[in-house]
């Protein structure tokens, strides 16, 4: 299965719950606040430098360093997010496959992850005027292979690995931004991000304790998983979700 990050419209379902307001209040949150990166003044060095700006490099297109390339890798994992949803919410088949309920959380999981990957689009191109040059990533084309969107377990369990590689990818990465602007929006995402972690993980084993389980959040510091972008890009490649080939040559 084939795909390119395309809008497609979500279906709409009615009969709000508590999980379902927390979702969605937490995503509006960052509908209200995410354009306003692209105004702010910068006066960061790193994205000034040329030899990092995000762009084609003999042929393939690097991701870049520095905040652009930070934020850039961001966008790449929203489009990967985005797309996944538009899939899982508009197969054929997700009225017959999920309750009622897991319609509603899936369908806002869908809005919040076009949300962030349109912010990082809009947030980028600003950021790439302001440095003067650079190139935004292109729309990513991804393939499935034999996921079985119909099948609810499936679909769940891709859920919860993509969800819980952008609460380590976004935790990971926010130690390397320099701009105090994009960190505090960046912060403001990842919290977004792990909600949904949660309720994918609550909508696997609900009452139980996964969704805090030790093998994402570290008993020791109590903290969510981090590393650092070479490390997320090299699992999510290993996926061969991602289609695109694309390098990041300064990232860490």
């Amino acid at each position: 299965m084939k795909n390119t990050a395309v809008d497609v419209k979500p279906v709409s379902v009615s009969g709000p719950n508590g999980r379902r307001n927390f979702l969605k209040m937490s995503g509006l949150a960052l509908a209200g606040t995410g354009l306003l990166i692209a105004g702010c003044s910068d006066d960061d060095d790193s994205i000034s430098n040329e030899q990092q700006r995000p762009g084609i490099r003999n042929g393939v297109f690097d991701l870049g360093g520095g905040d652009l390339g930070i934020l850039t890798y961001a966008y790449a994992l929203e489009q990967l997010e985005a797309n996944f949803y538009t899939q899982v919410v508009n197969n054929t088949n997700f009225r017959s496959t999920f309750t009622t309920q897991e319609q509603e959380i899936l369908v806002d999981l869908y809005n919040h992850e076009v949300i962030h990957r349109e912010f990082f689009r809009t947030a980028i191109t600003g950021a790439l005027q302001q440095a003067g040059g650079g190139t935004l990533l292109p729309d990513l084309t991804f393939n499935y292979g034999s996921l079985n969107f119909s099948n609810k377990a499936d679909v769940l369990a891709n859920a919860m690995a993509l969800e819980d590689t952008g609460v380590r990818a976004y935790n990971g990465a926010g130690r390397y931004l320099e701009n105090l602007t994009y960190l505090g929006l960046a912060g403001k995402i990842v919290s977004v991000e792990a909600r949904h972690a949660a309720a994918i993980r609550d909508l696997i084993s609900p009452g139980s304790a996964s969704f805090a389980g030790d093998n994402i959040v570290d008993p020791a510091t109590g903290l969510d998983k981090a590393d650092n972008p070479s490390v997320v890009i090299r699992d999510v490649k290993a996926l061969n979700i991602i289609q695109t080939n694309f390098t990041a040559q300064y990232l860490r």
